[in-house]
């Protein structure tokens, strides 16, 4: 029987507790997320009973967090802890079992852990909300990005195709007149190789300005994954790099624009290439579930710094050389796959490397 100056110092304790747990709640950052809950685990310790032997475990998707990480054979209480009503995690508090039985917890103690679990899971459902705002206001300015340089870059793209044609014509005719003087067909081939380069970046922008009609249809995909590749082998083996597909099954089929889906793959392969080491190794692995298809491309390379990680698809964005990419292609990529619907995110490889994933819906 507890007398009424320990029922006080108990009560205390608790209350204690929950005005400390609050208070480190109300002045968290969520950047800092694990030290709180860390915090709110060595409160709860303090306040039962028998402090010096209480254990508290704290668990949920992401952490698991133990004041004692040798907790052994133990009796405890545990309450859960909700998001949006969805089972997060939980937290214990117990006491070893070789001094202690149930009956040595109070009554008070369980009340105490249930609200303390449904303050931590109100702190993690503010932190899911803020995170998703961050999200969305990052999408809403990057289509507004999108949707403004679309337009510039189709007036831009139509405006370049007429002389750049013009380029090529004559440049063609004046080859017949200058025939059999050599520096001078130098010089013309670079002219007429430049303009073709330049004609293939006018193309990218058209992609991305969504300029390019598109014809879609139902075909089997695995062919049109082996042909690109094929297409690339010389590159691929210039650079010493191997590239290896990998199909859950040999007809795959999908209702995609086939010169798009190859636009998209060697777009991807040819940015794993330029970053792979010699000897590196790129695999492409195709993979149907029952509602979407889904396209890895992965590389050995040097990753995706952390920093840009978010400006990897931004227009005219690149990490190349100045000369060696027009921070184009994974912008068009990711308009294609918009276009059809899907999705694409990147992450990083094991042990090197980045791996591009691909989500097609089957409609």
């Amino acid at each position: 029987m507890h007398t009424a100056e320990e029922k006080l110092r108990e009560r205390i304790k608790e209350l204690t507790c929950l005005y400390e747990v609050t208070s480190l709640i109300v002045n968290c950052d969520y950047e800092q997320i694990e030290e709180v809950l860390r915090a709110i685990a060595h409160c709860l310790q303090r306040a039962w009973q028998f402090d010096a032997d209480a254990l508290v475990e704290l668990q949920t998707s992401s952490l698991n967090i133990k004041t004692d990480e040798e907790m052994g054979k133990s009796v405890f209480l545990q309450s859960s802890i909700k998001v949006f009503n969805e089972q997060e995690g939980f937290i214990r508090v117990g006491y070893p079992s070789s001094k202690y039985t149930q009956s040595d917890f109070l009554i008070e103690e369980q009340r105490l852990l249930d609200n303390v679990c449904l303050e931590v899971g109100n702190l993690l459902e503010r932190k899911e909300i803020k995170e998703n705002q961050v999200d969305i206001r990052r999408q809403v300015e990057q289509a507004d990005r999108l949707r403004i340089l679309g337009e510039i870059t189709a007036g831009i793209a139509h405006e370049l195709n007429t002389p750049l044609a013009n380029i090529l014509g004559f440049a063609e005719l004046l080859r017949e007149r200058i025939e059999g003087d050599a520096d001078a067909e130098k010089d013309l081939d670079k002219i007429i190789s430049n303009a073709i380069f330049s004609r293939e970046v006018v193309k990218k922008l058209m992609f991305f300005a969504c300029e390019m009609p598109q014809e879609r249809a139902r075909v089997n995909i695995v062919p049109i994954i082996k042909d690109a590749i094929d297409l690339l082998g010389t590159t691929l083996s210039r650079n010493e790099v191997s590239c290896e597909l990998e199909v859950s099954q040999e007809n795959i089929t999908l209702k995609i624009d086939k010169i798009q889906l190859t636009q998209v793959l060697f777009n991807l392969i040819v940015n794993a290439l330029y970053f792979s080491p010699p000897k590196g190794k790129i695999v492409v692995a195709v993979c149907e579930h029952q509602e979407t298809v889904v396209l890895k491309i992965s590389d050995e390379g040097i990753g995706i710094p952390e920093d840009m990680a978010n400006k990897v698809f931004d227009p005219f964005f690149t990490t190349k050389p100045v000369g060696e990419g027009s921070g184009l292609g994974l912008s068009v990529v990711h308009g294609i796959v918009k276009s059809h619907q899907g999705t694409i995110k990147h992450m990083p490889n094991s042990p090197s490397g980045t791996i591009f994933t691909i989500e097609f819906p089957k409609l």
